[in-house]
């Protein structure tokens, strides 16, 4: 009897210690709000060349903290892109975000001479503490900490170059079927930062958003930032035919007279992107636009719709930055 009893025992602890040799304990495991199951996920440490590199981070508070590279990417993949996001998806966005700060740890900017980076997200990149990161992801957020950990050991210490120099990797949210060349957006021409197809659509959140002002809310904001436009009778009669770049957003535009840029249009109103169009009444003046940020670099929406078509974040990157080439910070310096 006690044999058999031992037996049992053992049977029991196999089938029970079974699932953690497979796959791992701690980071998943459940059922996420919407009921499906929450996979189980081990995460990865940093690789050895983001662990021994460190970089300054100026916090919210003014204090500056000194952060393994490695800890700090989490941070930032963790705050710029959805965790749900396919894993290619975020490995592009880990060497995205890697490249910038390298460029930032060459040339702190002037806005904060004592650090690299900083944490608002109009001056560098997005930031997210762990702890707040968890909170958001309920849970979820062992198996999406384990997730981004490992797009960041997965990605270890690769950079995207052009002619051997450090990319100026910039992104944005999503686009309207295409991205922007530089030249068009901010007057240089960056070889790498060329207008390409971009994947995304319907899926993305909001990807279609309107903004509706009544006639006097235009006039005033308009006319606050060009006094000298006739923005008189019909409001239809105001806005002339618009000149688009080439993945179809504005330009420049008419408007009472006034020749104007998209960007500016866009951020006079607060449009997600410069791809809109304008509909007028005499009751209201409505925008209609598509996609959010500023069209240049990799689309973040387009990086996942195209990891879930099967590319790998070598894919990814080299699809929105014409020309690059992939490598490790450690030959940078040789």
């Amino acid at each position: 009897m006690k044999q058999v009893a031992a037996v049992a025992l053992l049977l029991v602890l196999f089938f029970f210690l079974l699932p953690l040799v497979l796959f791992g304990g701690g980071s998943g495991g459940g059922e996420a709000p919407d009921g499906t199951p929450i996979p189980v996920l081990t995460p990865a440490p940093s690789g050895p060349l983001d662990t021994e590199r460190t970089i300054t981070v100026r916090q919210d508070g003014g204090t500056v903290e000194t952060l393994s590279l490695g800890d700090y990417l989490w941070r930032v993949v963790a705050a710029e892109m959805p965790a749900s996001f396919e894993e290619e998806a975020l490995k592009a966005q880990c060497v995205a975000a890697r490249t910038y700060a390298m460029r930032r740890m060459a040339n702190p900017p002037q806005a904060h001479p004592d650090a690299a980076v900083c944490t608002d997200h109009t001056c560098c990149q997005a930031y997210i503490t762990p702890e707040a990161a968890a909170a958001n992801w309920g849970e979820q957020a062992d198996y999406y900490t384990a997730k981004i950990k490992n797009a960041v050991s997965g990605t270890d210490g690769v950079v995207a170059l052009y002619d051997g120099a450090l990319i100026d990797a910039v992104f944005f949210s999503s686009a309207a079927g295409r991205t922007v060349d530089a030249v068009e957006v901010w007057g240089n021409s960056v070889p790498y930062l060329t207008g390409v197809d971009s994947p995304e659509g319907e899926e993305v959140p909001n990807w279609r958003s309107t903004v509706t002002v009544t006639p006097q809310e235009f006039r005033q904001t308009f006319q606050a930032a060009h006094p000298e436009a006739v923005l008189e009778g019909d409001p239809s009669g105001w806005f002339g035919t618009p000149e688009l770049d080439s993945a179809g957003g504005v330009r420049s535009l008419t408007v009472g007279g006034v020749t104007v840029s998209g960007g500016e249009m866009r951020t006079l109103f607060s449009l997600r992107s410069t791809h809109f169009t304008i509909s007028a009444t005499e009751a209201e003046i409505t925008f209609s636009v598509t996609g959010y940020g500023h069209g240049v670099g990799m689309s973040q929406y387009g990086a996942n719709a195209l990891a879930k078509e099967g590319k790998t974040y070598e894919e990814i990157l080299q699809w929105y930055y014409t020309g690059i080439t992939l490598d490790t910070i450690d030959t940078l310096a040789s």
